[in-house]
């Protein structure tokens, strides 16, 4: 299943549940912002699918976004890692329902 192809993936209800967790960064609690990844299924002009944002205060998304503070490789490894940890949260906050 290639899902980097597929129609890109929008849910308004995702990304408010995502914005309503603490800052992935920084801890601090909201409020955040839902934080596109720059490196998965992204394309001119298209921000990645919402399944993969986190949640990010307006200082820290800026910071990941503009930020020379650290590598581009680093970015991803960090955003990567953040995804995983925010699907985590909202598991665990009982924001994922299963139909």
């Amino acid at each position: 299943m290639n899902y980097l192809k597929r129609t890109q993936h929008r849910s308004e209800s995702w990304r408010r549940a995502v914005a309503s967790l603490p800052c992935a960064m920084c801890g601090k609690d909201g409020p955040s912002q839902a934080a596109h990844p720059n490196h998965i299924g992204k394309g001119m002009a298209l921000k990645s699918h919402d399944c993969w944002v986190v949640p990010m205060c307006p200082a820290c998304h800026s910071e990941f976004d503009h930020g020379t503070t650290h590598t581009r490789d680093e970015k991803r490894e960090h955003m990567d890692r953040m995804i995983i940890e925010t699907i985590y949260e909202m598991a665990i906050a009982g924001l994922i329902k299963v139909k």
